[in-house]
């Protein structure tokens, strides 16, 4: 073993220069796959990170305007949803798929403690909500079925909130304080989380308190509910096409009007980012190795070159009874040391510049309707990758060898002991 990396490393000292400019390609090859992977990855980070722990399995309707004349009424007809539509998805017609359901409401105005007040909203919501769309809790408790039961006058207020109205950062001494909105007191049972950015001022109250209180009647504002049992965007298709139907007609809409009520189904667009995910990793794969694939040719070159050099010394060898398989190994040994020696100088600078993103482009952010969006996070790659690439310099090395070790072991002694 010792003799065939001594014998490797004459030949690479023979042709220093195009051995390392070679090696230069094959590294910045490795390099982009590294890099453009690793930003991949942190883009669809900061996404996720950005989505936080919404629940993925739901759908929200909620009310259009009518595109086409239906039952007698004419078009561009208001669709306002209401109780019955709450009843009508909870009901037998979507016990199959459809788990919990939840509505909201909401109510404007100035909420209020002591002489510390914002402009701000009320939403009624039920209890599901929270889980649906991620509510994380820092103190207290979410709005619960006992609450909705009694329509208790009980809130739930973010962090940004309490700051507001108790100028301090102790949550946990929120609990229990009363604060008014046009002169009504809730008691406060929690507080959420929020993003320290975000400019949201949504007080979360039971979804019957606040229509009993503000007399909101029948009308809802959204309509949320879970589901389980439709794994493909066919079945999501079809499922949101029956409710549709269904609604529309409850409200004299044509049944195939797509404009009278939308439908927003995270669980399909959650498929449909991830199909985008798997996408953009295939692509930049493509790019970095079509990037390596130009190192790979040098490499090859460079071992044709040597093949040539050596054709006198391959000719003595066989002549005294070296097999054709030792001379391609030691050809093909060669190509994949001098492309993975290379290969790994890449991967490593790769790592240093995700490092170098991590520590500079992950940690600005931009504003998007008053919100700080993360532009990425965590932009590295997984030890997967490491391996993956690995498997690929070898395989690229020994691609590179292939024709080389073919042509040097199809050497016949008696020419190549004629060869200068």
């Amino acid at each position: 073993m010792g003799d065939l990396f001594i014998e490797i490393w004459e030949s690479v000292r023979r042709n220093k220069l195009r051995t390392s400019l070679t090696g230069v390609a094959v590294a910045w090859g490795i390099f982009m796959i590294i890099v453009l992977l690793g930003a991949g990855n942190g883009l669809m980070n900061a996404v996720m990170d950005n989505t936080g722990d919404v629940q993925t399995n739901t759908m929200m309707i909620g009310g259009g305007w009518t595109s086409k004349p239906y039952d007698g009424l004419s078009a561009g007809r208001r669709i306002r949803l209401d109780d019955k539509d709450v009843a009508t998805i909870a009901g037998p017609a979507f016990i199959e798929h459809v788990d919990e359901v939840s509505a909201t409401v909401s109510q404007s105005g100035t909420v209020s403690y002591g002489d510390n007040h914002f402009s701000g909203s009320l939403s009624g919501i039920y209890p599901g909500y929270a889980e649906m769309e991620g509510v994380k809790m820092t103190r207290g408790r979410f709005i619960n079925p006992r609450d909705i039961e009694e329509s208790r006058k009980v809130a739930v207020i973010s962090t940004r909130n309490a700051r507001n109205l108790f100028e301090n950062t102790d949550y946990e001494s929120c609990i229990g304080k009363r604060i008014k909105v046009a002169d009504v007191s809730f008691r406060i049972v929690g507080v959420y989380q929020v993003n320290e950015s975000d400019m949201s001022s949504e007080v979360f109250v039971p979804f019957t308190t606040l229509k009993t209180v503000y007399g909101k009647g029948e009308e809802i504002g959204e309509l949320i509910f879970s589901f389980h049992g439709l794994d493909t965007e066919q079945d999501n298709e079809q499922f949101e096409k029956h409710v549709k139907a269904v609604v529309n007609q409850a409200h004299r809409a044509a049944p195939d009007d797509e404009r009278a009520i939308w439908i927003w189904n995270r669980f399909t667009e959650d498929m449909q980012m991830n199909n985008a995910v798997r996408i953009l990793n295939i692509a930049l794969w493509i790019i970095g190795i079509f990037t390596l694939m130009s190192g790979v040719v040098g490499v090859s070159n460079i071992m044709l070159v040597t093949v040539k050099e050596r054709t006198h010394e391959f000719g003595i060898r066989k002549a005294i009874g070296a097999r054709p398989s030792a001379i391609s190994s030691l050809i093909i040994t060669e190509s994949v040391l001098i492309t993975a020696f290379f290969g790994y100088i890449g991967m490593v600078l790769g790592m240093l510049a995700c490092m170098y993103l991590d520590a500079t482009v992950a940690q600005h952010t931009m504003e998007v309707m008053g919100t700080q969006i993360s532009m990425m996070k965590d932009p590295t790659v997984g030890l997967d990758v490491a391996v993956e690439a690995t498997l690929l310099l070898v395989l690229a090395g020994t691609l590179a060898g292939l024709a080389p070790a073919r042509k040097a072991a199809a050497v016949r002694p008696i020419e190549a002991l004629r060869a200068d």
